[in-house]
């Protein structure tokens, strides 16, 4: 069931601020979100996609090889980008956001982790998802990738999915075919009496998640899960697919 009046987010949050780890060695000299696949880096599949989708306005969050983010963004005609510094300490997914609100603005906006990476179908993912978003019935629209066609991904999945569309998350032992593909519509609401400082986005959701506020879209084409450098060369193989 579509919004009476669809969504036309002109902003977005990019989280880019993280550590990387599990993508080491290539994040021993460069942040995650700069490690190229398919001759592009992450982050810049990213904001490409927030562009195509009409995003004016992106705000990006900052920690581990910060002035390596920053450098490579000052090169970017569009969209429009803005800092969130967390170099003095991580906040988490949450308290990243939390901390971005004032740039957001008052409207629903996109969140998408910077290294995340997807091929649309037919339609373009963040259109469905303005199209779909209604601010009276939701407070969060999450992207959902099924877990057995999406790429690189061997996980027990996120979410389960009601047939209107509201989620319930994955049971510790259970086993649910949603996987949180990390892009989403959120309204500024879903933040109202957020703790301070540091925490996961998580949180929110299952606040919201208990009010029935919390929702998901099922993302129409592939989405890649570029978790390790291992991944990487599945994740190409499927742009190199998708593009054939």
């Amino acid at each position: 069931m579509s919004s009476p009046a669809a969504v036309r987010p002109r902003t977005a949050m990019v989280l880019a601020a993280g550590l990387g780890t599990r993508m080491r060695p290539l994040t021993d000299t460069l942040p995650k979100p700069l490690v190229p696949v398919g001759g592009k880096p992450l982050l810049d599949h990213v904001l490409d996609q927030l562009v195509e989708a009409g995003v004016e306005t992106v705000v990006v969050n900052v920690h581990f090889f910060a002035d390596k983010i920053e450098r490579h963004l000052a090169g970017r005609s569009r969209p429009r980008i803005v800092i969130s510094d967390e170099r003095d300490g991580l906040l988490g997914t949450g308290g990243g956001v939390a901390r971005a609100l004032p740039q957001l603005g008052d409207a629903p906006f996109y969140l998408v982790n910077a290294d995340t990476l997807w091929i649309d179908g037919v339609r373009a993912n963040l259109d469905l998802l303005a199209q779909m978003f209604d601010p009276d019935r939701m407070d969060a629209l999450l992207l959902l990738a099924a877990t057995s066609t999406s790429v690189g991904y061997s996980g027990r999945g996120d979410y389960g999915m009601t047939p209107d569309g509201r989620l319930q998350r994955r049971a510790e032992r259970e086993v649910v075919p949603f996987v949180y593909s990390g892009v989403a519509l959120l309204s500024p609401a879903l933040f109202a009496d957020a703790p301070q400082g540091g925490f996961a986005l998580t949180r929110l959701f299952d606040r919201a998640e208990g009010a029935g506020r919390l929702h998901g879209l099922r993302l129409e084409g592939v989405w890649m899960h570029v978790g390790t450098p291992e991944a990487i060369a599945a994740a190409e193989k499927a742009i190199l697919a998708s593009a054939a």
